[in-house]
């Protein structure tokens, strides 16, 4: 048996390569399909907006289809290793590699490696194109596909609150006391959190204080009354850092970015238990596709002639499923507080890889 943890040179770069074209060949299939059918539904949304045509919905794929390789990367890493040590298994390949005295983690070394280069890579990928695909495409949705204002600090869905009233908001650019919101709703509330009046404003701007309102429409609930105002000052007590920590998205933020944001909102003395769990999953999450050879391993060991093959297969693509469900889970556990979020991000990839390696050694070891 030997010694070294990857078989020889040749093996390691044929073994590599078919588990590199596999990965491609399926997550392109992937994307494909599932960005027709998203492109299915949201077309009519984006047509509807009167100029949008050929070129916004090119547009609408370029910003979705990142986000899309991203989310399925895994799972095309899942079902490539089923296929690629399947097609071994039944081409009496493992059994050649295993006769030569290579051990079951021989075998599956060079998928480990490939897989953690592509997590590598997966996690470049999320922060500097990903990230910014997310940005940009919920605030192009925010404007119901309309023109972004050129702001590269545009945001969008803001719920903002000031003692009892509330504030909404679709998009928000600039920055201090430059800040300009648009399609702001506002709704004033009395000692019992009932709505008592409606303001509905195309836009507004920071007054410092308060925001100023550009031509709201104003509706009392008491006299069912509505009335078109110039301008009207309200929420004084929403100031340009409070906007700043009202609305953070993980997933529209970098790893480094989501840092200073998390820092700032503790400092503020905010909950950021979500965030934390977002910002370790941003390393656990790409990292998953280096387990999902380990967890797909239980299609290649065993008799393929022993009619056995599919069986194996399914239970690692289960295996591979149930982590992901795990995985989910975990998260919204700690988004709701009931797990710390190094452990929202981390249990669901250790217990797996435990379970990973213990089907491993008890079967094949």
């Amino acid at each position: 048996m030997q010694l070294e943890f990857f078989p020889s040179r040749t093996l390691t770069f044929y073994l590599a390569r078919l588990f590199i074209t596999r990965i491609l060949a399926v997550l392109l299939m992937l994307v494909m399909v599932l960005q027709v059918l998203d492109l299915l539904g949201e077309s009519g949304d984006i047509l509807a907006y009167s100029g949008n045509g050929q070129m916004q919905l090119l547009y609408y794929v370029s910003l979705r289809a990142p986000q899309l390789v991203a989310r399925f990367l895994p799972y095309s890493v899942l079902l490539a290793t089923i296929i690629t040590l399947a097609t071994l298994n039944q081409n009496s390949e493992v059994i050649s590699m295993k006769a030569a005295g290579l051990s079951a983690h021989q075998v599956l070394a060079p998928l480990m490696l490939t897989a953690f280069v592509i997590s590598c890579i997966s996690f470049a990928f999320n922060e500097r194109v990903v990230t910014r695909a997310s940005a940009a495409l919920d605030a192009w949705h925010a404007v119901d596909y309309g023109p972004i204002p050129e702001d590269s600090g545009v945001r969008s869905n803001l719920y903002l609150s000031d003692g009892r009233d509330l504030m909404m908001a679709k998009t928000l650019t600039g920055t201090g006391n430059d800040m300009v919101m648009t399609g702001v709703t506002f709704y004033r509330r009395d000692a019992n959190d009932m709505i008592v009046e409606q303001l509905r404003s195309p836009r507004a701007i920071y007054a410092n204080p308060g925001w100023k309102l550009e031509k709201p429409l104003r509706f009392e609930v008491d006299g069912t009354t509505t009335t078109q105002l110039t301008s009207a000052t309200v929420a004084p007590g929403i100031t340009p850092s409070k906007v700043t920590l009202a609305k953070v998205d993980a997933d529209s933020e970098n790893i480094f970015t989501l840092a200073r944001s998390i820092k700032a909102m503790k400092v503020a003395g905010q909950r950021t238990s979500a965030l934390d769990a977002a910002w370790w999953h941003k390393i656990s999450g790409p990292l998953s596709s280096t387990l999902m050879p380990l967890l797909g391993a239980v299609a290649a060991f065993g008799l393929a002639r022993s009619g056995q093959l599919l069986i194996r297969a399914v239970i690692g693509m289960a295996l591979g499923f149930a982590y992901f469900v795990f995985d989910n889970a975990a998260l919204a556990m700690g988004n709701f507080g009931g797990y710390p979020p190094l452990v929202a991000a981390w249990a669901p990839f250790v217990l797996f890889a435990l379970i990973g390696e213990t089907v491993l050694v008890r079967t094949e070891e």
